[in-house]
């Protein structure tokens, strides 16, 4: 299973060097991946609907508990088959819709990233591998949003897409640990088995709100749902496939997957059922004043996802087979109707809805796909949709009889918006009249037009067959959401009910709505006037606010002077070191264990000392170098007293290498130094700060002596250095072999400086680039 997570991210890769040559017709090569991946996963429905799970394990990061851990249920079968089944098809579709295009194979490459990452988060079964493949669907989709890079919206929804699933994805990492410190165990699996001691722990709501945000940023929740309005810049194939079928529902399948780790509780159930009534209203009713056809496609997946996270929430049988269905319908209906979004566009170069009617006449194959999806969307009996939404209903009607009529009345006002906006996204644009000045639009590839006509034939053929995908689909991954053997046996009818009734309640009224909201602009503009309150914009103001803070943050910490920095590493040094100093044991010095001062150390301090005063008072950059260069052979000369031989070779060496640079460095410079006389509070300043930081060392030196020594360690080096290293120098044996990662990573940066200087060296610039 490692390598069929893995196959997407493999051919990305492989398309750095060989991608020139699968931009134009053998781009639809790309397409047999997902198609192979769809059988793999599908070959094991029998055994998942037989009730078994398999489980695959590879080591990773053993220390730290991170593995590659995979697990295939019913839940992450599910996802599994509409990521790669739904993924094969949008393959095929943009292999036609970005034909000629010049970045094809790099479009093809995020894709097959993207399509890897989600496959690793619904395949895994450790909290932390499942967090990097969260992070990586959303580096991926930011490239995929930003994929058209030369324009600016472009750029921009990505940035803030990034944003937005980014922070959340920070505050899921955090809920992550604590569950791990909790339990002492990243498994899912595990950790279901410790639900009892979670759910009573004193962090558990901690846990809950950092798993909430990073949840409902990625699946667009309120008030996090702006992020996806704008990232319908992206090309309609990444739209089709990010925002209709996999990314948004990637919070979805977190929010299911943990419903038997976190869910039953009140704080659970409370907020979802809150946070997704409020999404599912507030979005179905924004989908009916937009004009443009992947503004109301967007608003109603918000809407949508809000419906989903309302049935977790609610966490009946009845509400998890309702979930579990909706998600397949929901996949469908809204990926067909995106990829018709996408043959409008492509063929007249507009989405406005006030411009566009008519256009049965010249896209009638187009037109019978938008008609079928856009039923479905509505839950025309016949339909999946239709059992979906008797599913929604059945679920509200049979919660808290103190609620249930609320949540009733809530999801059947979210259903009749919805059916018009799915009228409008799938109809309306092909009715009517044909707008003049498209008589001449024909229909595109096959490959673009039987995509959607394929996934809007599915949604009625799961409906009139619903007892198979019920069976083999839905009842494992119900099974999985609840634990325990739930069998769902989904029908066409149920009898004569007040389910029923709900339902044609829904369709009639959402026709009614279609038919008398006719899309304008002037909607538009009314609804505009809210925008200075709306979360979009409250988020827009905050990261203005954030942008002045770091610009003044910056420009008091990162002003780009050394001299800067080391002053402020220096006083942060400083304070730790007095806080400790404070807190710890009071400092005493027993003066019997100082050894005498000798006549020549005592020199060797004076000639230290007077090269410091030399190096600050010198007005000659050549005098300052070579004193400085006289204090580091004074150092030099106590390792020598002190009997550390090795210490004074290397000092020697590194001093004598400096000297030779600063001369060298300097040698196309001024001869003097300019000291301005007049900032005396300036030398003050770091006059305190130099000597607080040398006595606050002598102090700390002197309190290091009063400790008594430990040679646990000297010992371990000298026992083992030649029996485990085969080396007779201990240091060597250090720093080669028991510190070899530390003197690697010192290797690399000295190289990296190496190379810095060198190209400085080497630097040649024009008189314009030196201005």
């Amino acid at each position: 299973m490692l390598f069929i997570v893995l196959s997407g991210i493999i051919t990305s890769s492989l398309l750095i060097p060989f991608g020139k040559f699968f931009r134009s017709k053998w781009s639809a090569v790309f397409s047999i991946l997902p198609i192979l991946l769809f059988c793999y996963f599908a070959s094991f429905i029998p055994d998942i609907k037989a009730g078994k799970v398999l489980f695959e394990s590879y080591e990773w990061v053993p220390s730290l508990h991170i593995n590659f851990d995979f697990r295939l249920d019913g839940l992450s079968l599910l996802f599994s088959l509409m990521i790669t089944g739904i993924g094969s098809l949008i393959f095929i579709y943009a292999s036609s819709y970005l034909k000629g295009h010049k970045y094809l194979d790099r479009f093809y490459g995020y894709l097959c990233l993207f399509m890897s990452a989600m496959l690793g988060v619904v395949l895994s079964d450790n909290i932390l591998l499942l967090f990097v493949f969260w992070e990586l669907t959303s580096i991926s989709s930011f490239f995929l949003i930003g994929f058209n890079n030369d324009n600016s919206d472009s750029r921009k929804s990505a940035i803030t897409a990034l944003s937005i699933t980014g922070l959340g994805g920070f505050f899921l990492l955090a809920g992550l640990i604590l569950l791990s410190q909790i339990t002492g165990t990243y498994s899912i699996q595990q950790l279901i088995l410790q639900t009892d001691n979670i759910t009573n722990h004193s962090l558990y709501p901690v846990i809950l709100g950092l798993v909430f945000i990073g949840a409902f940023t990625k699946s667009a929740q309120f008030p996090f749902h702006f992020w996806l309005p704008g990232a319908m810049k992206a090309p309609t194939p990444v739209s089709a496939y990010l925002h209709s079928a996999t990314m948004v529902k990637a919070g979805i399948f977190l929010l299911a997957r943990f419903t038997p780790i976190l869910g039953g509780t009140p704080e659970w159930s409370n907020t979802l059922m809150i946070v997704g009534g409020i999404t599912m209203l507030y979005a179905a009713i924004h989908s009916l004043f937009r004009t443009d056809l992947k503004g109301v496609l967007a608003y109603s997946t918000i809407s949508a996802l809000g419906i989903l996270t309302f049935l977790i929430g609610l966490g009946t049988e009845a509400a998890l087979i309702a979930a579990a269905t909706f998600i397949l319908v929901h996949a469908l209906y809204k990926a067909a109707l995106f990829l018709i979004t996408g043959i409008i566009d492509h063929e007249t170069g507009t989405r406005d809805l006030t411009k566009l009617s008519g256009l049965r006449i010249v896209l009638l194959p187009v037109f019978i796909a938008g008609l079928l999806a856009a039923l479905s969307s509505a839950g025309l009996p016949l339909s999946f949709g239709f059992i979906g939404k008797d599913l929604i209903y059945e679920a509200t009607l049979h919660a808290d009889q103190k609620i249930a009529l609320y949540l009733t009345a809530a999801a059947v006002l979210t259903n009749i918006c919805l059916v018009a906006a799915g009228f409008l996204a799938g109809i309306k644009p092909f009715t009517g009249k044909l707008t003049p000045g498209f008589e001449k639009v024909h229909l595109p590839y096959k490959s673009m037009w039987v995509p959607p006509l394929v996934l809007a034939v599915l949604g009625f053929v799961f409906g009139c067959f619903p007892g198979i995908i019920g069976d083999y689909i839905i009842s494992p991954t119900v099974h999985t959401l609840a634990g325990n053997g739930v069998n769902v046996h989904l029908k066409i009818w149920h009898g004569f009910n007040t389910v029923l009734i709900l339902s044609l309640v829904t369709l009639v009224a959402g026709s009614a709505l279609y038919f008398a909201n006719k899309p304008s602009n002037q909607k538009m503009v009314f609804i505009e006037r809210f925008n200075s309150i709306s979360p979009h914009a409250i988020f827009n103001k905050l990261s203005d606010v954030f942008i002045l803070l770091s610009t003044w943050y910056s420009g008091i910490m990162h002003n780009g002077f050394l001299r800067s920095y080391l002053l402020k590493i220096i006083i942060f040094a400083e304070a730790l070191l007095i806080y400790e100093l404070i807190i710890g044991d009071p400092i005493y010095i027993d003066y019997s264990k100082l050894s005498a001062v000798s006549v020549y150390e005592a020199v060797n301090v004076f000639i230290l000392i007077a090269a410091v005063f030399l190096t600050l008072r010198t007005s000659s950059r050549l005098t300052a170098v070579v004193s400085t260069s006289v204090i580091g052979y004074a150092i030099c000369l106590m390792f020598v007293f002190y009997s550390a031989p090795d210490l004074a070779i290397t000092q020697f060496t590194i001093d004598t290498l400096t000297v030779v640079l600063f001369v060298f460095v300097l040698f196309n410079l001024p001869p003097f130094l300019n000291f301005p006389t007049n900032n005396k509070l300036t030398l003050t300043r770091d006059a305190f700060v130099a000597i607080t930081f040398g006595a606050l060392l002598s102090v700390i030196a002197m309190k290091v002596l009063q400790v008594p020594t430990d040679i646990a360690t000297s010992d371990f080096y000298g026992k083992y250095a030649y029996t485990l290293a085969k080396g007779k120098n201990v240091v060597n044996v250090i720093l080669v072999d028991f510190r070899g990662f530390d003197t690697m990573f010192e290797i690399i940066v000295l190289s990296i400086a190496a190379l810095g200087v060198y190209s400085l060296i080497k630097l040649r610039l024009k008189p314009s680039e030196k201005e």
